[in-house]
């Protein structure tokens, strides 16, 4: 089939300004349990959207991993993302349930959360992972697979003769919102978006968008 003759006609569900909350995080927590109760499969996967040291948008899926007054994920402080959040820490994140046809995207500023939310999250990650995060050199070049096996054998070996810590390049960030957008899918391409917006005073204005 030609990719110009792909079609889905969207139905499911309706969204009205009227029907909304008035926090964009009590929103959100309501389609995120939606999606939770629809078992929709890596239900906290976003695309994370920073922009690249050569000025171009680069995207990638990451995991919510907490929700508070902002959006949590953690990752390799040198990593090519950490490294294009300590040049320019704006970003976005994006979720996509088809299952449920809905869509947010969110923009905001990104912020390291403080070493103990770190430290707390790292050690409740399965053995692996903790020693994954010491092993890795992320984005980093390296010349086969081989060498990453050697280095996991090198920490596995290390971690038996003493505890796990957290590397001090590895931890959170949290990316604060000024707009959530709710998008719903709808027939003819006539589509639901409501959008916050955070005022200057800290309160949040809410519009619909054409689709």
């Amino acid at each position: 089939m030609k990719l110009s003759e792909i079609r889905k006609e969207y139905s499911i569900k309706s969204l009205d300004i009227n029907d909304v909350s008035f926090d964009p995080f009590h929103q959100f927590r309501v389609w995120l349990d939606e999606a939770i109760d629809s078992e929709v499969p890596e239900v906290n996967a976003m695309c994370l959207s920073t922009i690249g040291l050569n000025g171009f948008p680069n995207g990638r899926i990451v995991l919510l991993k907490e929700m508070d007054h902002g959006f949590v994920f953690f990752t390799n402080y040198e990593s090519e993302k950490g490294q294009e959040i300590a040049e320019n820490p704006k970003a976005s994140l994006t979720f996509f349930w088809p299952e449920l046809e809905r869509q947010v995207r969110i923009m905001g500023e990104l912020e390291k959360v403080k070493s103990d939310e770190s430290d707390k999250y790292f050690h409740s990650r399965p053995m692996g992972s903790q020693i994954g995060a010491w092993t890795s050199p992320q984005s980093k070049e390296i010349a086969d697979r081989k060498e990453l096996e050697k280095k996991l054998e090198e920490m596995e070996k290390r971690f038996l003769a003493e505890p796990i810590s957290r590397p001090l390049h590895w931890g959170g960030y949290r990316l604060m919102p000024f707009r959530i957008e709710f998008w719903q899918g709808r027939p003819s391409r006539l589509h639901d978006r409501i959008c916050y917006k955070k005022q200057e005073n800290g309160e949040w204005s809410i519009a619909r968008l054409a689709p």
